[in-house]
């Protein structure tokens, strides 16, 4: 059982559970994006398992009826295995994700990783014809030309800042140059992309410039949060017939993401510690 102090960031174990709460953000305006927890999977055994529990988890989406899709690593299903693991188990999960009409979207890890996760993504939506989105980072030195790409193919894409360390020589490493370039890609996709556009960010200014564009351009666009970051502010957003989606974490390896969450900003480290004091 996840404790109290965690439940705030991580759905539950269980798939029912992270259904539950997917039901639970609908009642007030919000979807919800699942994401199995597990990565870097370095045997194709574990990758099959979890590609078969996200493929058990669209059947349970479709069942429920929730508004919910789903969302994918790629080292959970096994791309530090093989390309060809990972991209034969990305596509049996779209297969059965497009037959039961669940979203399924693609994560983006670090950089090493990126020309295989956008391969296998613009092969998967090109055949289906949408149905599927993948996340790009505003702090990698390559992600204008990425864009460029994506542009003109189906499906969305969600504009993240970044959260790996990656080195100077590709990357933007400055909090400030990050932001230049997000809200440059930002308006770049407005402008060019017709499928949809993903804001993934936290950032009151990011989400209020994102607003501006709609406004200007008329391109549909999406709001996604993580699970117990800015809550309130979720809820607002849908209340103001925004969309927005919530990202919920499930699953038995809970630990080191809440860990993680907890770390990286001081507001949720401040949550966790209220939590342990009762206060």
């Amino acid at each position: 059982m996840i404790p109290p102090i965690a439940s705030n960031f991580v759905a539950g174990e269980t798939p029912a559970e992270a259904v539950e709460h997917a039901e639970s953000l609908n009642a007030r305006g919000v979807a919800a994006i699942l994401n199995l927890l597990g990565e870097h999977y370095e045997q194709r055994p574990p990758a099959d398992e979890d590609a078969a529990a996200y493929e058990a988890l669209v059947r349970d989406i479709a069942k429920s009826g929730v508004d919910a899709c789903i969302s994918v690593k790629p080292s959970q299903i096994g791309l530090d295995v093989g390309e060809d693991v990972f991209a034969e188990n990305l596509a049996d999960i779209v297969e059965v994700a497009d037959d039961h009409g669940v979203f399924t979207w693609v994560d983006m890890e670090d950089h090493e990783t990126t020309d295989a996760t956008l391969d296998a993504y613009e092969d998967l939506t090109t055949e289906y014809g949408g149905g599927v989105g993948v996340c790009i980072q505003a702090n990698l030195k390559r992600t204008e030309e990425d864009l460029e790409r994506l542009a003109a193919l189906p499906g969305k894409v969600r504009l993240v800042k970044g959260a790996y360390d990656e080195p100077s020589s590709i990357a933007y490493t400055r909090k400030e140059r990050v932001n230049e370039a997000y809200r440059d890609y930002l308006e770049f996709m407005f402008r060019e992309f017709e499928g949809g556009v993903a804001v993934g960010s936290h950032d009151p200014e990011m989400i209020a410039y994102a607003r501006d564009l709609h406004d200007e351009y008329g391109t549909d666009y999406e709001v996604q949060m993580l699970m117990g970051v800015r809550d309130d502010a979720q809820f607002d957003l849908a209340a103001d017939d925004v969309d927005v989606y919530q990202y919920v974490p499930y699953g038995g390896r809970w630990f080191s993401y809440f860990y993680r969450r907890a770390m990286e900003r001081k507001e949720n480290l401040l949550f966790a510690l209220r939590a342990v004091l009762g206060r």
